[in-house]
């Protein structure tokens, strides 16, 4: 962490320090840093400003909206298009080169267009907050956004503040740091201002130390600023981010290898059709723009303008659904993702600690409700617990609803009252403990029929169309606030037991005493003792234990039963902690209390809490399994916290699946090759660490999706197939690693993205067949009869109508059809599977084959009826019909129109019917008939163009009945363990 000089300030330099920030003393930073107490004057810290810059993480140059524009053009299909506007445009045939040229730029307008409201879409989410911080400047306090901070400067921490950077700390008071946005630990870090002597501490171990981006929970403090900018632990894992650089997504790599091949296969066929045309003496002319023509029938000049509409629709489904999709692509990838990498903290769990179970009069009780909301109940072992219970895993209801200036009134399924059922009573002891030893604040509340804004405290059921609380804040340490939580769920209104009882002293907690206490005094003058703390601690105090409504003594075997059940809780990844108390002589003076106060205390019980998971993420794990897809959780958090939070997922069982850190640090890469697809639980891992796992399950042939939140994510976010951020809790660093910025925060939300994901593609693997089908049919057509020197069956402004308009807009609805019922049924297909796998060539091969025999076959018979104009509107609609009955047969590879339904698309039949009826525009409208050389036709003519354009629909069912058993795609398949 050493920095380099800041230059000269005035007759001054800031020299770097001789050794890391956390060991000098108070004496050796001031010096280092030319500062004092009282901080910088405005003058100063403007010149520092102005030669170290913005405390800010650098970003990534702004692209010119003009360039962002051109980059669209670059696609090798889109070229060759541009090739085909200048021939034809050199050709004088100016309608089909404005035609062409009207196609490209509306493909490169959606895609720039799409990209733009993608990265303005992130732009909001970061301005939501605009941080400040309290710093003296000038010898008083002043409020200054965090970006303009210099090494120097002295900042003023509190609870619930972000800190702005890295600081050394000088004055600490109770001061604890949520860290787990840069180490993913769960709990805060207690901090202390003294130097560290060891050097080669780790960045978790560093308490004397302030990061920038994480959050103080409890306390206050004040800090000099050593660091800021790049300089800091976020910055260095942005140049982390840096260095991993941005790989072609399948699908782009699928489609930029289909469309070289299209565009050779064309060219090739172009030059052949040229030459034969030449050697039967046909004039040049003629011969190079029957070539160009055939570059428009061949090249599915359509197909990019589709993949980006579909894709486009895909990114607007998904922001509907609270996710912002910030490259195109990544909606597709992470369909085709084979693992799923996933940070614990505040993605798979709601990073808010929460009581789970209480141990009290020798019973367990189980605690449900999520998260910081105080709704809900209480669920016994046995009835001995409550008065008035019966049979095993009673239920303790909590306090009924509170209006404005409610008490509590007991329990109200008639288990007891708060203060005669036994049960009843010793929990009240707890919670009324577990809120007076406690220096959190809830805030939050509904609103009541008065409009008055009011707390609402107790625990209760939601009644039918009840709104939810929203808005809940916790300001302090997450345990204390778990312990505040559960009090309220209990039904302890925090403003009536503090006007009740006075807090008299405190006693505060250390890491050496690992206790905290509270004496205070209430309305009648009785003194009490409230501690909690380490379970081992807190027991070795205690010469008492609240039993069955009465004091008992607390003899071996209520003492072991104690022990037994702190290690039982610990071993599920519970934090436990104890909690007693104990009457204090009235009048008394308060230094000879607190010598008293921590003796032969009244064991009141044990609260184990945990960062519970997500609402609905277990689910979500199951339909990803279920999907062929594995969920790895990445935790820098102990691997026997990790492993419970992924048993209550379902991630994992085994503790043969959990791989730590240190152990990684003894593997070289090939060795984490081979293990890690076995691996399903990562603890306790670095940065570095992470990029290794991800970077090793890439090697292995996986698509792998990371989701993060905290900047210690950020790298490997980047240098997976796809990353996945979150909006609210998520860092800058890491949404701009991204690719994808989920704004609720849900883990949810990745399956929601996994199906559309596979419906995307399989609907672009649907319009794919369709216009490639198509376009193979009139490839062959023109080629046929220029083998058999017949005149051409269809000009080039009637080829260009076909794929813009009778192609283009059947085409897109297919994009956006709904996804089969068994998307999320079947594995990932291959990362390396092609785009015309699974039969899908097949199928082109066969009916682009019968389109263009059928389309020919029409156009012979008005050749042979001696009319060329006749017969090219014929063939001009064979080819559009067949087109629009073709359509529907591309909706799946598995079932028949007939069994799908025809209306079950609605934007399919608005677009074939409006194609349709835009087709016979052109052949019954006298100003469309001049421009594409139509002429009306009779209904005898159109029984031979429905005929063979739609006549084989029949056939097609029956293939589908008697196939359907063969037709399930084996593309894809699971990778792991390969």
């Amino acid at each position: 962490m050493k920095r380099k000089g800041h230059g000269r300030s005035g007759p001054e330099t800031v020299a770097a320090p001789d050794k890391p920030w956390h060991q000098l003393t108070y004496e050796e930073l001031c010096r280092t840093l030319i500062a004092g107490p009282q901080g910088l004057n405005g003058r100063e810290a403007e010149a520092r400003l102005a030669r170290m810059g913005p405390n800010a993480l650098r970003e990534a140059e702004a692209v010119p909206l003009w360039r962002r524009l051109l980059a669209q053009f670059t696609d090798f299909m889109i070229l060759v298009l541009l090739a085909a506007t200048a021939i034809s445009a050199f050709l004088g045939e100016m309608a089909d080169a404005v035609t062409i040229l009207l196609i490209v730029v509306m493909n490169a307008v959606l895609g720039f267009v799409q990209e733009y409201r993608a990265e303005q879409s992130l732009e909001a989410l970061k301005k939501l907050t605009a941080p400040e911080a309290t710093v003296l400047r000038d010898g008083r306090e002043q409020r200054l956004a965090a970006h303009t901070l210099v090494p120097g400067d002295v900042v003023l921490l509190e609870a619930g503040d972000r800190v702005p950077a890295d600081m050394r700390l000088l004055e600490v008071h109770d001061l604890e740091i949520d860290e787990s946005p840069l180490t993913g630990e769960s709990l805060p870090v207690c901090k202390q201002p003294e130097p560290i002597e060891t050097a080669g501490v780790g960045i978790g171990d560093m308490d004397n130390m302030a990061f920038s981006g994480t959050s103080v929970t409890r306390g206050r403090g004040r800090g000099l600023v050593v660091a800021t900018g790049m300089q800091t632990e976020m910055g260095r894992i942005a140049h982390l981010i840096e260095s991993v650089g941005d790989d072609m997504t399948p699908l782009q790599r699928r489609l930029d290898e289909l469309g070289k091949i299209l565009v050779v296969l064309c060219l090739a066929i172009c030059l052949v059709v040229v030459f034969i045309g030449l050697y039967q003496g046909e004039p040049v002319y003629r011969m190079v723009l029957t070539g160009v023509s055939l570059a428009v029938a061949a090249i599915p000049e359509g197909l990019p303008a589709i993949v980006t509409i579909v894709l486009a629709i895909g990114v607007q489904r998904m922001i509907r659904s609270r996710a912002i999709v910030r490259k195109l692509p990544a909606v597709e990838t992470l369909g085709c993702a084979t693992a799923i990498c996933s940070d614990k903290t505040g993605t798979l769990t709601q990073n808010q600690m929460t009581v789970r179970q209480v141990w009290v009069s020798g019973e367990r009780v189980d605690v449900s409700g999520q998260g910081i909301e105080p709704v809900g109940e209480f669920f016994a072992e046995r009835h001995d617990l409550a008065a008035g219970a019966e049979g095993a895993g009673s239920r303790i209801a909590g306090a009924a609803a509170v209006t404005g200036g409610a008490t509590r009134t007991g329990p109200s399924s008639g288990v007891g009252s708060a203060t005669t059922g036994t049960g009843w009573s010793d929990l009240d002891d707890l919670f009324r403990a577990a809120l007076l030893c406690n220096n959190a604040r809830l805030t939050g509340g509904e609103t009541t029929s008065t409009g008055k804004n009011i707390p609402f405290w107790g625990s209760r059921k939601k009644s039918d169309g009840e709104a939810p609380a929203k808005d809940w804040r916790l300001t302090g340490d997450p345990t204390e606030g778990a312990l505040l939580v559960l009090a309220a769920k209990g039904g302890f209104l925090h403003q009536d037991v503090e006007a009740e009882f006075v807090r008299v002293e405190e006693l505060p907690f250390d890491s050496d005493r690992k206790r905290m206490t509270v004496i205070v005094r209430d309305g009648k003058g009785q003194m009490m003792a409230l501690v909690k703390g380490a379970p081992e601690t807190v027991l070795s105090r205690c010469a008492f234990v609240r039993w069955n409504g009465a004091e008992a003594p607390l003899d071996d075997e209520r003492r072991r039963r104690i022990v037994d059940e702190n290690e039982r809780m610990a071993n599920e990844a519970l934090r436990v902690l104890a909690l007693a108390c104990r009457p204090l002589p009235a009048g008394m003076a308060v230094e000879k209390l607190q010598e008293i106060a921590e003796e032969d205390l009244t064991f009141l019980g044990l609260a184990g809490m945990m960062d519970p998971p997500r609402p609905g993420v277990r689910q979500a794990v199951a339909r990803c399994s279920q999907a062929g897809i594995r969920t790895i959780m990445i935790t820098g958090d102990h691997p026997v916290t990790a492993l419970a939070v992924a048993r209550e997922l379902g991630i994992s069982n085994r503790s043969d699946e959990v791989l730590t850190g240190a152990c990684l640090d003894e593997l070289d890469d090939k060795q984490l090759e081979e293990k890690a697809p076995r691996v399903a639980v990562y603890a306790r891992v670095s940065p570095a660490h992470k990029l290794r796992i991800v970077r090793a399950l890439k090697s292995r042939g996986h698509v792998v999706a990371m989701t993060g939140d905290g900047v210690n994510d950020a790298p490997a976010v980047k240098e997976a197939d796809i990353g996945v951020a979150m909006g609210k809790a998520g860092t800058d660093v890491t949404k701009e690693a991204s690719s994808m910025v989920l704004s609720d925060d849900n883990f949810v939300t990745i399956v929601t993205a996994v199906e559309q994901g596979r419906a995307i593609y399989d609907n672009i693997r649907k319009f794919i067949r369709y216009l490639l089908s198509c376009n193979a049919g009139e490839v062959l057509v023109m080629f046929l009869a220029s083998l058999l020197a017949l005149p051409l069956p269809l000009l080039p402004v009637q080829l260009l109508w076909v794929n813009l308009v009778t192609d283009g807009l059947p085409a897109m609805a297919l994009g956006v059809d709904t996804p089969d019922p068994d998307v999320m049924g079947r594995p990932p297909r291959h990362p390396k599977e092609r785009i015309l796998a699974g039969g899908l060539g097949r199928n082109i091969l066969i009916w682009g084959t019968y389109c263009g025999l059928a389309t020919l076959a029409v156009f012979a018979w008005g050749i042979y009826l001696g009319d060329l104009p006749l017969a090219r509107t014929m063939a001009f609609c064979t080819l559009t019909f067949f087109q629009l009955f073709y359509v529907f047969d591309c909706r799946s590879d598995r079932y028949s129109i007939f069994e799908l339904g025809w209306f079950t698309n609605p934007s399919l039949v608005g677009a074939v019917t409006l194609s349709a009826l835009m087709q016979l525009a052109v052949v019954y409208l006298p100003p469309l008939q001049r421009i594409f050389q139509t002429v009306p036709l009779e209904p005898t003519h159109w029984l031979v163009v429905l005929f063979f354009s739609g006549g084989w629909l029949l056939l097609a069912g029956l293939r589908h009945f008697v196939l359907r058993p063969f037709s399930q795609r084996g593309g894809g398949r699971a990778l792991y363990g390969q």
